[in-house]
Parts: C-alpha cells; sequence; structure tokens
C-alpha cells in the first residue's frame, strides 16, 4: 500500500491492540482478513494524508508533538519503576499486619432453582429418598445456568449471596440437602459440599497479594519523589 508492504507481525500486532473480546476470533479467516482490509484502509489514507500535505500543518505538528511528549513520559516512567523491587524480607513483614489478610468463612454450595414450592419439595424427596441424584436434578430440572455443572456455585463467603440463601447455606451441614428456601430468584435446594471457617491466611497464600500492594505503593513514592526532582530541575 504506497510503497508499504503490510506483514504478518503487523497483522499480529494489529489484532493484539483490539479488545479482549476481539481477540478471541483471531484464529478465525475471515476475521484476519477484516483486520487486514482496516490496515489496508489506515496505510491507504496515510498515504493520502501525505498527498494532502497534511504532515505539513500546524495542526499535524502539534498533534505529532504531543504525542511524542506523551509517549516519552509514559517509557521514562516505565524506566523508573522497572527499579522499584520488592524484596521477601519486606514480603514477611506481613506477620505484623495479619488481620489485614485474614479470611473469612467460607461454603462450597450447589443449588436447583425452579419456580415453585410444590416443584422443589418433590425434587427434595426424589433427592433423599435416593431416587435421584442432586448433580442430574440440577441438570435436568434447574432454571439457573450452574444447572449445566450440576448445580455447582463454587465457594462463596458472607454478603456474596441473597441473605436468604446465603443463611441457609452457612446454617447446613456438609452432603445434606435443605430446601425449598424462598429468594427473589425462586425456590432453592441446597447442597453443601465443603465449609472452612474464618481464620489467617498463610504467607504463601497471600505473597502475591503482598507483593503487588507493596510494589504498588513503592511505584507511587517513587514517582511522587521523582516529580519533586524533575519539577526543581526544569520548572523555571
Amino acid at each position: 500500500v504506497g510503497g508499504h508492504q503490510i506483514t504478518e507481525a503487523e497483522v499480529e500486532a494489529f489484532i493484539h491492540s483490539l479488545p479482549r473480546e476481539q481477540q478471541a476470533y483471531a484464529a478465525h479467516p475471515d476475521f484476519r482478513k477484516q483486520c487486514e482490509e482496516q490496515l489496508i484502509a489506515v496505510y491507504a489514507f496515510a498515504k493520502y494524508g501525505e498527498e494532502e500535505k497534511i504532515d505539513e500543518t500546524e495542526e499535524f505538528k502539534n498533534v505529532m508533538e504531543n504525542a511524542r511528549k506523551d509517549i516519552l513520559a509514559q517509557m521514562a516512567m516505565r524506566k523508573l519503576f522497572a527499579t522499584v523491587n520488592v524484596t521477601d524480607d519486606e514480603i514477611k513483614e506481613y506477620e505484623a499486619n495479619k488481620s489485614k489478610y485474614s479470611k473469612g468463612a467460607s461454603v462450597h454450595a450447589k443449588h436447583i432453582l425452579v419456580d415453585n414450592e410444590e416443584k422443589c419439595t418433590e425434587l427434595l424427596n426424589a433427592i433423599t429418598s435416593g431416587e435421584k441424584v442432586f448433580e442430574d436434578v440440577a441438570k435436568e430440572s434447574s432454571t439457573c445456568p450452574s444447572g449445566a455443572n450440576g448445580g455447582d456455585l463454587g465457594e462463596f463467603g458472607r454478603g456474596q449471596m441473597v441473605k436468604e440463601f446465603e443463611d441457609a447455606a452457612f446454617a447446613a451441614e456438609v452432603g445434606h440437602v435443605v430446601g425449598p428456601v424462598k429468594t427473589q430468584f425462586g425456590y432453592h435446594l441446597i447442597k453443601v459440599e465443603d465449609k472452612k471457617e474464618a481464620g489467617e491466611s498463610s504467607l504463601e497464600e497471600v505473597k502475591d497479594q503482598i507483593r503487588a500492594e507493596l510494589s504498588q505503593k513503592k511505584q507511587e513514592e517513587a514517582y511522587r519523589a521523582k516529580v519533586d526532582e524533575l519539577k526543581k530541575k526544569y520548572m523555571e
């Protein structure tokens, strides 16, 4: 296009610059062709812009100077942040802040959701009598999308579910099926797979979280210090 050969590497870079949900289609030939067409259009308009001497206007020069400034600032900050390091000794200071990383109680539960109490009771009887298996009933009868996974909701803590559901799940014994439980969504049968009591997290469990928090804090401190230094150096 105008003397420039578009490469596969450019197409890949263009795709990676797109939103993540669009990148999922990267392997589809039609999508790649569409991306190629967009690149062709960009280069064609750029060539047209040169012919129209847009690159000689003051507006173009101002835009380019602003872009240059922004890129330089971003790269300089990236270089500054690369010097920030969090040591293992700093991470171990977590011991003084155990309460900050404490884990709340949690429940791992499955559920079946239907629209009326009578049906919910019938399903409960079928499960408790051994006639049917909870997970199979979830797949067959639950109106919740989790039914496809046997009703599995995964692990959750306090405040993540509606109150009626939460109270029933945390009160239920592991392995038991309870219900019907009425919520704004309908009637539920709940089966608790596991329970975890509140407690302190181990250093290994929160090591990455601590490292990320300390790194962000140190980057902010380095940024503020560098800004103060540069103001003294460059401001008139």
